[in-house]
């Protein structure tokens, strides 16, 4: 069984409802009628009932909630207008927001007790996506920050977890403070075995291995390691390496041999997005790997982003992985 697979083996045996707000986009529709035939969740699809069965009758059965009719939508407006007054927020503003756009509605749902996480961004930005997340749905209450991950399965890889790895930060923080790396280290390793049941070997990636190069960027992945390593002693974290000493074996002994890693990594921590988000796609297109993400990690409630290049199976197992990150 592949790992997807096993994935969606365990949405099944435990199954929860994920609200999927872009139903303007035909690859959401197909996806919410896989999940919907396969059992891997139950579907929340906001949006108008006419239009959505007009192109797939076949959702006839779904639960669909058109925020323009709905019996939620006076008590969603109130509620968003109690949370963000303070923020500026009127009831007219928070009535014009909640009716226009649904991202803001679904995050409402969610907030009230209603469906179990949210994936959206098959059409959308990543901060359209996940701002209304940071706004209603906010930190979990043992986490310092909201970071993100790709969790990428290489074919034919015989390095991480048989292929599998998460990459973070890709998806959402610009350029972290060694406390935030830190942190992210931390979330991404707990995130990693969840998701695979493995234990976490988490590489701090650089343009320097062990003080191979001076620069303030290396400083930086240095401090977040040692950081990592005072305040996350059960964790196995350890940096700063270059991305060969972090998962090839052979390049460690000579690198790094010293290293608690030891070209062993299935976990990489990127020092900026800027790095993440190219490495992410580097894999995801020239290594063929299937890439689910962003991720979120640290909030609440899980609220997953999609590429906005993504097939309709990427959306099918993100939905299953945010079924399985659901509480």
């Amino acid at each position: 069984m592949s790992f997807i697979e096993n994935i969606k083996k365990r949405a099944k045996d435990n199954k929860k409802t994920i609200i999927l707000p872009e139903t303007m986009d035909d690859r959401i529709l197909k996806a919410a009628l896989i999940c919907e035939q396969e059992s891997i969740a139950n579907i929340i699809l906001i949006g108008n009932e006419n239009e959505i069965l007009k192109k797939y009758p076949e959702l006839k059965n779904s639960t669909i909630i058109n925020p323009h009719q709905s019996s939620y939508t006076e008590k969603l407006i109130n509620d968003f207008y109690e949370l963000r007054k303070e923020k500026g927020v009127t009831l007219d503003s928070a009535r014009e927001t909640l009716l226009n756009d649904n991202m803001y509605y679904a995050c409402m749902l969610l907030h009230n007790g209603i469906g179990d996480g949210i994936v959206s961004g098959a059409c959308h930005s990543t901060s359209n996506t996940l701002r209304p997340a940071l706004q209603i749905i906010k930190t979990a209450p043992n986490s310092k920050l909201v970071s993100s991950f790709f969790l990428m399965i290489v074919p034919d890889c015989k390095y991480g977890y048989n292929g599998t790895f998460i990459f973070s930060d890709a998806g959402l923080e610009p350029n972290p403070t060694p406390e935030k790396l830190a942190s992210i280290a931390v979330a991404s390793s707990d995130s990693f075995e969840l998701l695979t049941g493995q234990q976490a070997i988490t590489a701090m990636l650089s343009f320097s291995t062990y003080g191979s190069a001076k620069h303030d960027d290396v400083t930086k992945v240095k401090e977040a390691v040692k950081i990592a390593k005072q305040e996350y002693p059960n964790y196995t974290i350890d940096g700063e390496l270059q991305l060969d000493a972090a998962i090839v074996p052979e390049v460690a002994q000579l690198k790094c041999p010293s290293s608690s890693i030891a070209g062993r990594a299935n976990v990489l921590i990127f020092p900026d997005l800027d790095s993440g988000n190219i490495g992410y796609k580097l894999v995801q297109r020239l290594g063929k790997a299937e890439a689910y993400g962003p991720i979120t990690q640290g909030i609440k409630k899980p609220v997953n982003d999609l590429s906005r290049g993504c097939s309709v199976d990427d959306i099918i197992g993100v939905i299953a992985i945010t079924s399985v990150q659901s509480k």
